[in-house]
């Protein structure tokens, strides 16, 4: 019996297979064990051996083997998300994704690690965790040679060797080449960062944001440099840092040829030379070249400072003043000179001093042009200028 002839005239029934039938379809599939009690989820079945997939999307041209999942992928252009969480509202283009995301409510995690505890709401994701341990990696890149645990892994790895970006945001028209990335940018647009800091109520668009935050607060830093045994609180700041003894910088502004040891770095910088602040305050209409600095700028005004030394008590109004703060309680000094020994607490001491033996005087008067080694030297020479006060 011709099993994908039968299927095609069979395709729009819906019945239970008869017996005989069901064991024809296990010969005619070899080795495949399978039994199916509609025609239709065999017919399905059969494509998985074959390949073909008869469902296009007429948006992307994307195609796939069942009808359902074309329909579920349809979503992804319509935004259309038709399964509501009851608890908190939010919408879900799968039935499965709403019942995993209940759980995020209810704190339940049935499927745990046979090695180290760890539990998960999805049992896919279980197996996913499982080959951290294992270490097994079954589908390389053969562009780049890299490996992965999973096809869908891989698939993603190789839109960066593509440049492939097939998540569009409808609002801005910027693409993205993971869905989640896309996810994560559409709470730009409705301004919505679910999860707060129990601290200081900072809000973050993404939770593992939070969990970073969360360290500056506890002084946990669980990313130790093996070169010289500093700590971090995330991964990319230790990057960052490794960068500091291999004097890589691999980020080089194309106008002046300066280059930085992050994108972040190189980005700000870039403003400099277009003198661009894209970040404006409310209150006093002073801008900033970023985010972080506007969030600091603002605590001027509402006298915010929800960094607290849980040594002396001193309260601060960003992370990183406590955690230089935190080195005059253990008299660190993290950062040498490299001509006369002399250590510094942190970089920006270190860059200054430094200048004291090369004579760079980088700060320039725009009105005499005398020059200066510190930014804070020159704002006080400039005020003789003005006739502003300068006394305290």
């Amino acid at each position: 019996m011709d099993i994908s002839n039968k299927v095609v005239k069979q395709e729009a029934e819906t019945f239970t297979v008869p017996p005989t039938e069901m064991i024809q379809a296990k010969e005619e599939l070899g080795s495949e064990e399978k039994s199916f009690e509609s025609s239709i989820h065999l017919a399905d079945h059969t494509r998985s051996h074959s390949g073909e997939k008869p469902f296009q999307c007429l948006s992307c041209g994307k195609a796939f083997t069942k009808q359902n999942n074309l329909a579920v992928h349809i979503r992804t252009h319509t935004g259309e998300k038709p399964f509501s969480c009851p608890t908190c509202g939010k919408g879900f283009t799968q039935k499965g994704n709403l019942s995993v995301h209940m759980a995020t409510h209810t704190g339940e995690k049935p499927f745990s690690c046979s090695t180290c505890g760890k539990g998960f709401t999805q049992k896919s994701n279980l197996h996913i965790h499982m080959r951290t341990h294992s270490g097994e990696k079954m589908f390389p890149c053969e562009l780049c040679s890299k490996s992965f645990s999973f096809g869908c892994q891989l698939a993603t790895h190789m839109r960066m060797h593509t440049g492939e970006k097939p998540f569009l945001c409808v609002a801005c028209g910027k693409r993205f080449s993971q869905q989640n990335y896309l996810t994560v940018h559409m709470k730009i647009h409705t301004g919505e960062r679910p999860f707060s800091c129990p601290t200081c109520g900072k809000s973050f668009i993404k939770e593992w944001n939070l969990t970073v935050h969360i360290r500056c607060h506890t002084g946990e830093k669980p990313y130790p440099c093996e070169v010289c045994g500093k700590s971090f609180i995330n991964k990319s700041h230790l990057t960052n840092h490794m960068r500091t003894h291999t004097c890589e910088k691999p980020f080089s502004c194309l106008t002046c040829g300066k280059s930085f040891t992050k994108q972040g770095n190189l980005t700000d910088h870039i403003r400099s030379h277009t003198g661009e602040k894209p970040y404006p305050c409310k209150v006093c209409s002073k801008s900033f070249v970023n985010k972080s600095h506007l969030t600091n700028h603002l605590r001027t005004h509402t006298g915010e400072k929800p960094y607290d030394c849980k040594l002396c008590g001193k309260s601060f109004t960003d992370c990183s003043s406590i955690a230089q703060h935190m080195k005059t309680h253990t008299g660190e000094k993290p950062y040498p000179c490299d001509v006369c020994g002399k250590s510094f607490r942190n970089s920006n001491h270190l860059a200054c001093h430094v200048r004291t033996h090369t004579g760079e005087k980088p700060f320039s008067c725009p009105i005499c042009r005398k020059s200066f080694t510190q930014k804070g030297n020159l704002s006080i020479h400039v005020k003789t200028h003005t006739g502003e006060n300068t006394q305290a």
